[in-house]
């Protein structure tokens, strides 16, 4: 009876019971039972209200075959699952699914490889399932975890190890296909499992060359580092707007935990696969993450500093080919911000170099700042030069709102004293705007230097520093020089042929026109000014005849041919005269560049007469070549030696062709005095005299005039009166000669200098004779020089009887 009531059990088990039992064999070995399992599967296609039921069964029996090392029947299990999980796609399957979950975390908790590799092989099956209806509450934060440790394996068998993390790294690719285009699963952007997901791929991804000696042979599936990339891509790829940020940041603090700054290359390739794999719309958001990430590192060393700033590089570099969004100013902000603290620090060191133990170690720390503030300068002008021109003319005015100039409010660099850091911050901005300006293309000259850049730039054209004036002349050459004809006619040296040069140039507009008669008065006058700086050396002198050279291809009409010849006139006599004891090199350097450029400007005008202009190069360029060369400097320069120097008669007949007004050139050019000689360097912060020694000096008597001596030549001149109204008959007619020839933009600058001047001068005498009252902290009296302070004691003050109570 007992034998009968046993043998009822097994007809009564139910039938997804039995149905299961017979998939599994005898002898593991023999696998899954085909016939067995297609039974199976039609019974839960056809009820599918059993599928939960199906999946408890399978998952009780696989636990127990985990529990009993049977690994066999447990992969015969998770088959069994697998091939239901792909055959049913009914609204029953959620809980189904959930007993499958729960089965691959039970293989991923175990310590056994091969299991967790099996358990991670359904996983990414099941993930690349799409379900019919989103799940409302399933969540994946195990898998995260688990999957994510895994990736870090330390197991100590090489080809184990890798193939675990393989596995951990399909896992998490299999989490994210699963979940992102899942809006009720947006919880896996959360930094909580950023900081899981990320790290573990450029963890996979930093050790590629270790694991690619363990994993030789192996193909791109198989290989950590290459299949960490594309999770890495793919994640990015689908990373919307409000993700950006919570997917970036675990980058660079995997960076800094790593110390991957320095070197950078890993940094670099990191943020490349960023740039490319992210939408285009998006990157504004990675600059600015990498912007944060430098201020946050203001302090940290200089060689760190660098290698944020090139992986800045790198990310600018990708993204300004499409939308940078509104952090274009905030980029080049950022980075003249850290660039002057990088002087600062380097000047900081400098100053600390005699208390310090180590000098060397200060060398090498400024030797090290260098190294950023050149990053940065390549940074700004890679960002600038790909920079559509409207956006690069406002990137260029930005930078020089940032140039401090002696004399001028400079708001925008509240930190920076005028000294010693000063030259170097300018320097450094310059040269960012050399970069910026390179390749920089406008139709319009009065666009590309409007007078808020044109005025600060030649003020620091009037600079103490040769270097600093260099500077100048190739941010003017770069916007000026449309047609790239630079590279032709550098060195000052007299061409036989310039139609050889192939010089490229078009016919200028009415808008260059405009220009040159608004602005081209301030530029001569700067040229010139430039011509007489003592400091000058060789390369000076070259940027200053490719100045006037590309002015000629560029902006040159008839006038101002005419006016570029009487300025060299000007240079000339400036230097024979020699009324600013310039050193002889500088003079004959000055002549060789008026040789060079007549030279070059008769060939390049259109006149009937320009072989005699030819000609007259011809006699006078080999004298002030001559005098260029060092060890055959002349003793003195003599003016009365016709045939060594330009002649302006000879130069009017040369011109008197029709379209030039020859006779101009009779107006000898003297540059105006207007408020830049009153703005710029020529007086240091020390040697700035005050208001009241400016105005005593033109009212006090010479020295040298107090200490002449009478004699009879003296008396004689004194009492003839002839000579004087010579010499006053001569001057009003060079007024009304200067007036009636000299072009009008000339004319209005010297009257509005004259007009300035006087403003100035009552300027000086109200501040003069109008004292403010006295205060307590005392009164600032002006003596030789100096501010000195006398303090005024309370009871000694004078006040209104209406103030006294």
């Amino acid at each position: 009876c007992v034998v009968g009531v046993c043998g009822c059990c097994g007809p009564l088990r139910p039938r997804y019971k039995r149905l299961v039992d017979n998939i599994f064999p005898e002898d593991p070995k023999d696998g899954l039972s085909k016939s067995d399992m297609e039974k199976l599967t039609f019974y839960a296609v056809s009820a599918p209200e059993k599928l939960d039921r199906i999946g408890a069964y399978l998952a009780e029996r696989l636990s127990r075959d985990v529990v009993r090392h049977r690994y066999g029947y447990v992969v015969i299990a998770m088959e069994a699952l697998d091939q239901l999980l792909m055959a049913c796609h009914s609204q029953s399957i959620k809980p189904f699914v959930e007993s499958f979950l729960h089965m691959v975390a039970k293989l991923l908790e175990s310590r056994e490889p091969d299991l967790q590799v099996l358990g991670t092989n359904s996983f990414v099956k099941f993930a690349n399932i799409e379900e019919d209806t989103p799940s409302y509450h399933r969540r994946y934060d195990f898998f995260v975890s688990q999957f994510s440790a895994m990736c870090h394996s330390t197991h100590e068998d090489p080809e184990t190890r890798t193939r675990i993390r393989v596995a951990g790294i399909k896992g998490l690719q299999g989490v994210v296909r699963k979940t992102v285009n899942d809006e009720l699963q947006a919880i896996i952007w959360e930094p909580q499992h950023m900081d899981k997901l990320i790290p573990s791929m450029l963890f996979n991804m930093q050790e590629s060359e270790e694991l690619d000696r363990w994993g030789a042979g192996q193909d791109g599936e198989e290989n950590p580092a290459a299949l960490a990339e594309s999770c890495f891509r793919e994640l990015l790829g689908r990373a919307a707007y409000g993700n950006m940020n919570n997917a970036v940041r675990p980058v660079l603090v995997h960076l800094d935990n790593h110390h991957l700054w320095d070197p950078n290359e890993f940094a670099v390739s990191c943020f490349r696969i960023i740039m490319y794999s992210i939408q285009a719309q998006h990157s504004h958001h990675v600059i600015q993450q990498v912007l944060n990430h430098l201020d946050t590192h203001k302090r940290t060393t200089p060689r760190v500093r660098a290698g944020i700033v090139q992986v800045l590089l790198e990310t600018v570099a990708i993204a300004a080919k499409g939308s940078v969004g509104p952090t274009v100013l905030e980029v080049f902000n950022t980075l003249l911000k850290h660039l002057r603290m990088s002087v600062d620090f380097e000047l900081g060191e400098g100053s600390r170099r005699n208390s310090c133990a180590s000098s060397s170690s200060v060398r090498g720390r400024e030797s090290e700042e260098r190294i950023v503030q050149n990053a940065i300068i390549q940074t700004i002008g890679f960002f600038g030069g790909n920079l559509p021109d409207y956006q690069r003319a406002e990137v260029m005015m930005f930078i020089m709102g940032k140039v401090p100039v002696f004399g001028a409010p400079c708001h925008t660099l509240d930190t920076v004293k005028i000294g010693s850091g000063t030259k170097r911050i300018q320097t450094m901005l310059l040269s960012s705007l050399i970069m910026v300006t390179s390749g920089f293309r406008s139709k319009s000259m009065a666009a590309a230097l409007p007078p808020s850049f044109l005025d600060p730039l030649f003020s620091l054209s009037l600079m103490e520093d040769s270097e600093l004036r260099q500077l100048v002349l190739e941010i003017l050459h770069n916007i000026t020089d449309r047609h790239d004809n630079r590279a032709k006619l550098r060195g000052i040296r007299i061409i036989p042929n310039v139609a050889a040069l192939k010089i490229k140039r078009e016919k200028i507009s009415k808008q260059d026109v405009a220009f040159m008669k608004k602005h081209g008065q301030q530029i001569y006058r700067h040229i010139y000014l430039g011509c007489k700086e003592e400091d000058n050396v060789h390369k000076n002198f070259e940027l200053l005849f490719t100045t006037l050279a590309v002015l000629t291809i560029e902006l040159a009409n008839e006038d101002v041919v005419i006016d570029l010849i009487r300025l060299v006139m000007a240079l000339q006599d400036m230097v024979l005269t020699n009324e600013e004891n310039l050193p002889m090199l500088n003079r004959c350097s000055v002549l060789a560049l008026v040789a060079a450029y007549l030279n070059f400007l008769s060939q390049m005008i259109a006149n009937p007469t320009r072989p005699a202009l030819s000609e007259e190069h011809g006699r006078s360029v080999p004298a002030a070549r001559t005098r260029l060369q060092g060890q055959e400097l002349p003793d003195s320069l003599e003016k009365e030696d016709r045939l060594l120097y330009f002649q302006t008669s000879d130069l009017v007949d040369c011109l008197s062709g029709p379209g030039y007004n020859a006779e101009r050139l009779t107006v000898p050019y003297i540059p105006q005095v207007t408020d830049d000689d009153r703005l710029t360097r020529r007086k240091s912060l020390v040697d700035t005299v005050s208001l009241q020694v400016d105005i005593m000096s033109n009212s006090l008597p010479d020295k040298s005039q107090q200490a002449e001596e009478i004699t009879f030549e003296t008396l004689k001149k004194a009492i003839d009166t002839g000579g004087l109204e010579e010499q006053e008959r001569e001057r009003r007619r060079q007024v009304m000669e200067k007036f009636q020839k000299a072009p009008f933009e000339e004319l209005a600058a010297h009257c509005e200098s004259k007009a300035n001047l006087l403003q100035d001068r009552l300027a000086q005498i109200f501040e003069l004779t109008i004292r403010p009252p006295p205060s307590p902290s005392g009164v600032v009296s002006i003596t030789t020089g100096h501010a000195q302070h006398q303090s005024v004691p309370i009871y000694e003050m004078k006040f209104p009887d209406l103030c006294v109570y």
